[in-house]
């Protein structure tokens, strides 16, 4: 099995004075900024559309051989783009971006990638910005505003304010032209370990502020979930970890979505 991570980090442990080499070094080489880079491939090429379909993964982490497998599933269908929920290293350690980040970008649709708790660990997040960009953003895709959060309050010992409700009220004040539907994405759900439940209700409130909510996805509990967590009618749509062999296919019409698992 391609276990390029263990073993890495297991010569580390066992002889750092050996190497020259830290796993938390942060020195990138090779595509930096891909979020903003596809963003802008993702509003160009959807910009006047109605109807657009988009794979959703996540929690990738150790599992790299089913990464790699999931790449070429995901090319043999028609998605206009795809999304990473987060938790594409197991410790935070800057090869394992790396590692990552060179197996999806054989994804022959545009993709991003959200910051997941696993990827804060040690220097993650500053290799997390590096490699993709801002822990929180948004873009549009036809109609539909995608609101990416970081929610892994946990992983900052509430020093933080995550999630960030600056950057949603922001956002809120200042929409896009043309949007009439949202999409949230996260990691971690309200009501997850690592989520800060002092604020979900507040959370709930914030976004449903938005224009025409959709659904909201998330990762970060490894398996297949839906549910209405607020009784409010809203779907969290949570995916398995990539072990599992699954990922979801959501396509947004003018009347609604649809949406499937995919195992492969």
């Amino acid at each position: 099995m391609f276990k390029k991570a263990f073993i890495l980090l297991s010569i580390i442990l066992v002889s750092c004075n050996a190497l020259d080499i830290h796993p938390y070094d942060c020195d990138i080489k090779g595509e930096r900024d891909i979020n903003a880079r596809n963003i802008g491939k993702i509003s160009v090429s959807l910009d006047t559309c109605r109807q657009f379909s988009f794979a959703f993964i996540s929690d990738t982490q150790r599992w790299y051989d089913e990464t790699e497998d999931a790449v070429k599933d995901i090319n043999r269908r028609k998605v206009d783009f795809v999304i990473h929920g987060g938790d594409l290293t197991d410790f935070g350690a800057t090869k394992e971006f790396l590692w990552q980040r060179d197996i999806l970008c054989g994804l022959r649709a545009p993709w991003v990638a959200l910051i997941g708790n696993h990827d804060c660990l040690g220097s993650g997040e500053q290799a997390f910005e590096a490699i993709f960009g801002a822990q929180n953003y948004w873009f549009k895709a036809g109609n539909v505003l995608f609101v990416c959060l970081n929610t892994n309050a946990l992983d900052f010992d509430y020093d933080t304010p995550v999630p960030d409700f600056s950057f949603l009220s922001n956002l809120l004040n200042n929409l896009p032209e043309g949007v009439e539907k949202t999409i949230f994405v996260m990691h971690a759900r309200p009501y997850a370990d690592g989520f800060n439940n002092n604020v979900a209700q507040v959370f709930d409130h914030y976004t449903r502020e938005f224009p025409n909510v959709q659904f909201y996805i998330f990762g970060h509990e490894h398996k297949l979930m839906e549910r209405d967590l607020f009784d409010t009618g809203l779907i969290y749509y949570g995916v398995s970890n990539i072990e599992k062999k699954q990922y979801y296919i959501f396509t947004i019409k003018d009347d609604g979505y649809e949406y499937e698992v995919v195992e492969f």
